[in-house]
């Protein structure tokens, strides 16, 4: 088709210029019908041979290369420009510009994709380790509930009885075993038939734990210096002070200093205090300190040791450094605020709580002499201290709070001192503002006091029967 329209096109040509043109046609050597055509030259008279015939022919080769050129680069312009340029072809501008334009936008189209496929297969592999963890976490919950449920009452949730007084081996048990223990309550129906007529009744007989009640709101601290605190009475108090007497530690900041004195509990909710006493030159630790028999007992900022204050007299003495002890956040509670060292009193005394590098951060629980601050004897249990939002000592049994935080929480671990066992419980425990920073027992009045985000709450508590 292109070879008639080139043989048209130079027909019209000379015919154009007046030339006269003659066409013949023939049968070739193979028998195919070809056509032929001849025009005098106006330029010479006469061929001594067939060379021009030769040339006529190349170009018109040559121009039909040229128009398959153009026609093929018409069909790329879309994917991938132009193609076969040559010296002398004439180009648009605008068409080139547009091709270069469509090359960058295909090269970014494929730089986007190959970054969607890196972030796919980083995200099939965090997918594989996440099914891996998952599939490792569901065969470890499988192991240990299987555990628990050993004929003759064996397995990890339940401790051999030691003898009183001597440290037990540290098991180390994860804080995810932990709180599957605390799923489950250990106090029979028969000791709830014996407990105690009323909270914080007359009876000072030593039991168990078995019910913690709904808190109640003895004053609420108005400035930012009371998001935590302490506050406290003393169950055996010295003259002048009186079971009424209650005393107050506000514990933001880094410049601790003050204790403030109230008549009774109703004046700290009015929160004009009677006076204050300033404890110690330098700044000191004001989240777990206790107070009993005439003595306010705390622990000196960046330090392991303890320090009385006696309330009638305003001194400072003695001091003891607790062996081994974790401080300035290195064994705090669930909650941090730098809870390493914990004071605690119940019917038998005064307590530490604390933990050291040898029990990995388990809760270590020691027996204070009040007056000298000796150590009497030291139990080391299997409770995680960071895995526990708090924790206060009744009759000799230490008592750990699962959350700091959560509204319905448990009081979920028991340390008996007095056969070094422990064991969970589940008996419920409520946050009702939301960040419980300090609890400690009161023995006389046989209630928890807490200090709950700006709040001063109690919780009566019921005991069963020894």
């Amino acid at each position: 088709m292109l070879g008639a329209l080139l043989l048209f096109w130079g027909v019209l040509t000379l015919g154009c210029r007046g030339e006269k043109a003659f066409l013949r046609r023939a049968d070739d050597s193979n028998g195919r019908c070809t056509y032929s055509f001849s025009v005098a030259s106006p330029v010479e008279a006469a061929c001594p041979d067939a060379g021009g015939v030769l040339e006529l022919r190349a170009e018109l080769a040559s121009l039909a290369a040229r128009l398959s050129r153009l026609e093929s680069w018409e069909r790329g312009m879309g994917s991938s420009g132009p193609r076969g340029k040559e010296a002398g072809d004439a180009w648009d501008p605008q068409q080139t510009a547009s091709a270069s334009r469509l090359e960058a936008a295909y090269s970014e189209l494929l730089r986007a994709k190959s970054r969607l496929e890196e972030e796919k297969g980083r995200l099939e592999r965090e997918k594989e380790e996440l099914g891996r963890r998952l599939e490792s976490s569901a065969q470890e919950i499988t192991r240990l509930r299987a555990n628990r449920c050993l004929p003759g009452g064996e397995g990890p949730g339940r401790d051999p009885p030691r003898a009183p007084g001597k440290a037990p081996r540290w098991d180390p048990q994860p804080l995810a075993y932990q709180e599957l223990q605390s799923e489950r309550t250990e106090v029979p129906v028969s000791r709830l038939l014996e407990e105690t007529g009323r909270p914080g009744g007359e009876d000072s007989g030593c039991g168990e734990l078995v019910w913690v009640g709904e808190p109640t709101v003895f004053g609420r601290a108005e400035s930012i210096a009371g998001k935590y605190g302490v506050w406290m009475k003393d169950p055996e108090p010295v003259p002048p002070f009186t079971r009424e007497t209650t005393w107050r530690v506000d514990a933001v900041g880094t410049e601790v200093r003050q204790l403030f004195q109230y008549e009774a509990a109703e004046q700290l909710a009015r929160g004009y205090p009677r006076q204050g006493a300033h404890l110690a030159a330098a700044p000191w630790r004001a989240r777990g300190p206790s107070s009993t028999a005439g003595g306010f007992f705390f622990q000196p900022r960046r330090s392991r040791a303890v320090v009385r204050y006696d309330l009638r007299k305003r001194l400072s003495r003695p001091r003891r450094e607790i062996p081994g002890a974790g401080y300035h956040g290195q064994y705090p509670y669930a909650w941090g605020g730098y809870t390493d060292i914990d004071l605690a009193v119940d019917e038998t005394g005064l307590w530490v709580i604390y933990s050291t590098e040898k029990a990995r951060g388990a809760i270590v629980l020691s027996k204070l002499n009040p007056k000298t601050l000796d150590i009497q004897q030291t139990w080391e249990t299997n409770i995680r201290k960071r895995g526990v939002a708090n924790s206060f000592v009744i009759c000799g049994t230490l008592y750990t709070v699962s959350s700091y935080s959560a509204p319905n929480a448990t009081i979920n671990f028991a340390y008996d001192t007095a056969t070094g066992a422990s064991r969970a419980l589940s008996i419920p425990f409520q946050n009702r503002f939301r960040y419980l920073s300090m609890v400690d027992y009161n023995p006389t009045e046989r209630q928890l006091f807490a200090w709950d985000s700006f709040n001063m709450v109690t919780y009566p508590v019921r005991l069963s029967r020894a």
